[in-house]
């Protein structure tokens, strides 16, 4: 396949949204800069690499996801592992019951897959995915999105296996909890149905 002859002004086009993307993986807007930069450069290095089977956004989404892993490794020590600055203690209790079932039913959220394929719903989903504490937004970020495996993380932030699930769990609570509230709940925007 060809390239087209404006491929780096396409590449640097996109630019914005590959920002969006990192800043909202990494929580941090230095290393977002640098994982964009870094992709970017990669990109336009080999070109020849883009066969035009998807997207060139798709494609520098792919190139983006590892750079991002990179950052994550070259910065995990300024990660802070300390359960104590996540202050979701008392979540489960004011969620579940005493046996373990929820305080109040979840309501039906329709058929998901095609929730997904709004645009409105996902970005109601990383504004809540925005919200979540550091770390836990860090870390559901590291296994949902960038699809690392759960070993991986745990040693790349010194957790152990346990706190991780805690953590994760936690994060997917509070996720309902906004999704719950900022889509599901809420009035449908012109449009939505």
């Amino acid at each position: 396949m060809s390239l087209p002859p404006d491929f780096s002004r396409q590449i640097e086009a996109l630019r914005p949204v590959l920002l969006k993307y990192a800043r909202l993986q990494l929580r941090n807007a230095a290393w977002a800069e640098d994982a964009v930069s870094e992709t970017l450069i990669a990109a336009l290095e080999k070109p020849q690499a883009f066969e035009g089977g998807s997207q060139l956004k798709t494609w520098l989404i792919g190139i983006l996801k590892h750079k991002l892993v990179d950052q994550i490794r070259r910065n995990s020590r300024e990660l802070s592992t300390t359960a104590s600055s996540d202050d979701g203690e008392d979540l489960d209790d004011l969620l579940f019951a005493s046996d373990g079932h929820w305080r109040d039913s979840p309501h039906d959220w329709g058929n998901p897959e095609d929730a997904l394929r709004q645009v409105d719903f996902m970005k109601v989903l990383e504004a809540c995915v925005e919200k979540l504490p550091g770390q836990q937004g860090r870390l559901f970020m590291m296994r949902e999105w960038l699809e690392l495996e759960s070993d991986e993380i745990c040693k790349e932030l010194s957790i152990t296996p346990t706190n991780l699930w805690v953590m994760l769990h936690r994060a997917r609570l509070r996720l309902r909890e906004c999704l719950q509230l900022g889509w599901f709940d809420a009035a449908p925007p012109e449009g939505r149905t």
